[in-house]
């Protein structure tokens, strides 16, 4: 006794949907390797870790997170 043809093709069909809305959302967010730093507070960023004198508060910090950080000042 054969199947029905209309099984095999819905099985394909959500196959094929599932394996396309897999690569959209895998391939959505991308993940940037950014350099080490400080966590930045919601709304002010950084702007709190930096002091009267700001070359001598981002020395600081480089000293703490390396040469090569990333500060965000919003």
């Amino acid at each position: 006794m054969e199947l029905p043809p209309w099984p095999s093709l819905l099985v394909i069909v959500l196959t094929a949907v599932v394996f396309f809305l897999a690569t959209i959302l895998c391939h959505g967010r991308r993940v940037y390797r950014l350099p080490l730093g400080p966590k930045p507070w919601p709304i002010i960023g950084n702007l709190n870790l930096i002091g009267a004198l700001p070359h001598r508060s981002i020395h600081e910090l480089s000293k703490r997170y390396g040469p090569l950080i990333q500060l965000r000042l919003v």
